[in-house]
């Protein structure tokens, strides 16, 4: 078994939950080729008991990719993590932020920051199972357990397991009281107490995430060594499109909006030819032209049309109609 870990992309697309799918990771794929992209979380539950396929299945052009893992057991994480080598993901991540009902009565999510032997076991295990990177994507707290102190005692309990990477939300969490989409945007966000980790544990890689747009990730790589953006890549893809040039040293041109559209076209005419709906895919396309000229009857053209059983990919196509 080859080792494959090596040096962190600077730019990544966070994993979120109904989101980040096969079809809107080969939409960021028109746009930035270099751009680490994430799956939605998949627990180990799922992924051991489950359809394997319909979880792991990704194409060719996602690379690079990673899987985000949700569990508390090493045994069955470690397993997982084979399961993404063995499919040819890029690298396994351990979810150690959500704060959803639904891992807290499974006990993981950010729960497991209260538990950073736990942790550690299951990056070391995740380690000795594969030659991925193994990453572990965390908040700097919950609780009352949110002090920069607290987070550093983690972070030094599972850097000795062999972490490879923490992807640390700047906010802290609330496991009652706020939904999970509160606890996305009501929590401060703390940036200096990500900031001050790279500083003081400069050996370590650290990834920043929250609240951030493309437009502030030079300023953040300052100071850490990578960035991570969410809701905002979603919302409005194209802010990446000169991602490549601006952090990986790419020489091509900036893709075109307009070009995106057509490569999505070509991808959801095969996708349709395998059964699949051309809503799924053209729900991921309504914030491609955000703030240009006709971009509201262009998302009106796809509302009324794309989403209806049968639609053809020309839909999108017949959508660039309305834009200049």
């Amino acid at each position: 078994m080859s080792d494959k870990r090596g040096s962190i992309a600077p730019v990544s697309v966070a994993p979120m939950m109904d989101r980040t799918d096969r079809h809107f990771r080969v939409l960021m794929r028109q746009i930035s080729r270099r751009t680490l992209l994430y799956t939605e979380m998949v627990t180990t539950g799922a992924l051991l008991h489950g359809d394997v396929r319909r979880h792991l299945d990704f194409s060719e052009v996602e690379h690079p990719i990673a899987l985000q893992l949700g569990g508390d057991d090493p045994r069955a994480l470690a397993r997982c993590a084979s399961l993404a080598e063995d499919w040819g993901y890029d690298e396994v991540n351990l979810n150690v932020g959500c704060p959803s009902d639904r891992v807290q009565n499974g006990n993981f999510g950010v729960c497991l920051m209260g538990d950073a032997p736990r942790v550690a076991a299951a990056v070391r295990a995740m380690r000795s199972a594969c030659s991925l990177p193994v990453t572990v994507k965390h908040r700097i707290g919950f609780d009352d357990q949110d002090s920069y102190e607290a987070m550093l005692a983690f972070v030094d309990v599972v850097a000795e397991a062999g972490c490879d990477r923490f992807s640390v939300h700047a906010r802290k969490a609330w496991l009652k009281g706020l939904s999970p989409k509160e606890n996305r945007n009501v929590p401060p966000l703390r940036y200096e107490d990500v900031h001050r980790l790279k500083r003081e544990r400069a050996g370590l890689d650290i990834e920043i995430n929250g609240g951030i747009v493309a437009s502030g990730i030079a300023e953040h790589l300052q100071q850490v060594d990578a960035v991570m953006i969410g809701r905002a890549a979603y919302d409005d893809p194209m802010s990446f499109a000169g991602v490549d040039q601006a952090f990986f040293g790419a020489e091509e041109r900036a893709v075109s909006r307009h070009d995106v559209v057509r490569g999505m076209a070509v991808y959801a005419d095969a996708q349709l030819r395998e059964g699949h709906r051309l809503g799924h895919i053209a729900r991921h396309l309504q914030g491609l032209f955000k703030g240009v000229p006709g971009g509201r009857k262009y998302r009106r053209h796809l509302a009324e049309n794309a989403f209806g059983k049968g639609a053809p990919a020309s839909v999108l196509t017949d959508a660039l109609d309305h834009v200049s």
